[in-house]
């Protein structure tokens, strides 16, 4: 008599449809895993930046002086530009003096230098720094503000006085989210036909954005 079971081949699975969702499924969680805390930071930030004028900031302003010895105030005082066009560094043994007593890191610094004053621009994520110096008599005045974590992550968000490391981590981070939204979206794709609502949810996420912004952004 003969047997009415299915071949072996009807029980295969569809292999090329299965090796995609093992590569989508294991790229998904690679990305998600990799750019989670920064999504969470970016995420959260976004709220706090859209919504800056009912935060309420209270920066805190910290004014330092001292004293440069005399043999500092002298060699500042003859330093002359080597590089004529270009702002030159300070000294080094300045640079450690005021490293040493008042914490002000001013190396790789840009330095304004005028006959009568040196002025360096610190600014930082969550505050801002300056530093001058009197070429004359010596007199250093250091003032730092610091406006507290919101705005240092919303410094980070935005990317502002963060250095060339920490544009680099954003790409790197920027490319793990758009590799984790690619890569959910085709595993949209591929289970949509057993889950009716899929498009129609895609839509309202990609239709709403454009409205809101055709309708109310002028």
């Amino acid at each position: 008599m003969e047997s009415t079971a299915s071949s072996p081949q009807a029980h295969l699975p569809n292999q090329p449809r299965a090796w995609w969702l093992r590569q989508l499924y294991q790229w998904h969680w690679i990305s998600a895993a990799i750019s989670l805390l920064c999504m969470l930071i970016f995420s959260a930030t976004g709220i706090t930046l859209n919504n800056a004028e009912h935060i309420e900031a209270r920066p805190e302003i910290k004014m330092r002086t001292a004293q440069l010895p005399e043999k500092l105030t002298g060699l500042l005082a003859s330093w002359d530009n080597p590089d004529k066009g270009k702002n030159p560094a300070l000294p080094v043994v300045v640079s450690d003096w005021l490293k040493q007593n008042l914490s002000a890191d001013v190396r790789q610094r840009d330095v304004d230098w005028s006959p009568d004053e040196i002025y360096i621009s610190m600014p930082r994520p969550g505050g801002d720094s300056w530093l001058r110096i009197n070429r004359e008599s010596g007199e250093v005045e250091y003032e730092t503000t610091t406006r507290g974590w919101i705005s240092y992550l919303n410094d980070l968000h935005k990317g502002r006085h963060t250095g060339l490391a920490w544009r680099w981590l954003i790409d790197f981070f920027a490319g793990a989210c758009l590799l984790f939204a690619l890569t959910g979206l085709f595993i949209l794709k591929m289970h949509a036909a057993n889950r009716p609502s899929t498009w129609p949810l895609v839509g309202i996420g990609v239709v709403l954005p454009i409205v809101l912004a055709m309708l109310f952004i002028h």
